[in-house]
């Protein structure tokens, strides 16, 4: 495990030292994390993760994502405005609806109104698109509660990210 994260990475992450206590668990993470990016955009994927991540208040996993997201997908401002203030952020609208439906959930996902599913479908998502929203939240449920119960910290690597863009997104 440490030699595939040092050669994805160019370091060893700090998530791989808990789940290397269990590696068989490591591998069916990787597995569901495949599935779940599978329904959808690579950048849906990173903005529900990283908004669910904030809304979590997961610093490891809000620097990973919004370092995902700032390698050619959003800029600083768009990133900004995505966790502030989503309709200022350029998204399309249905991009706006989805991380604000990702934001609730991840708080609390009994949030969750069928009006508010409407809303999405209304976008133009699919009930599967819906769900894919709805699973990769719940992932990151699983993946923040790990790294915060086992006191993992970010790598080293994010602190070179700009620390007043670190604040506004991390808190």
């Amino acid at each position: 495990m440490y030699e595939a994260g040092r050669r994805s990475s160019g370091y060893v992450p700090n998530f791989l030292r808990p789940f290397a206590l269990q590696p068989e668990l490591y591998a069916a993470w990787e597995g569901l994390l495949s599935s779940v990016k599978a329904g959808m955009t690579p950048l849906r994927y990173e903005l529900v993760t990283l908004v669910a991540a904030r809304a979590m208040r997961s610093r490891y996993c809000v620097l990973a994502h919004a370092s995902v997201l700032l390698d050619g997908m959003l800029d600083d401002e768009a990133l900004i405005a995505v966790v502030t203030d989503p309709p200022a952020s350029g998204l399309p609208p249905a991009e706006v609806a989805v991380v604000e439906f990702a934001g609730r959930i991840a708080v609390d996902p009994r949030a969750a109104t069928r009006a508010e599913v409407d809303v999405l479908l209304g976008h133009g998502l699919s009930e599967q698109d819906v769900f894919s929203v709805v699973t990769a939240v719940a992932a990151r449920q699983f993946f923040t509660t790990v790294l915060a119960a086992t006191g993992t910290g970010p790598d080293t690597a994010y602190e070179s990210m700009d620390p007043q863009l670190v604040r506004t997104l991390a808190g």
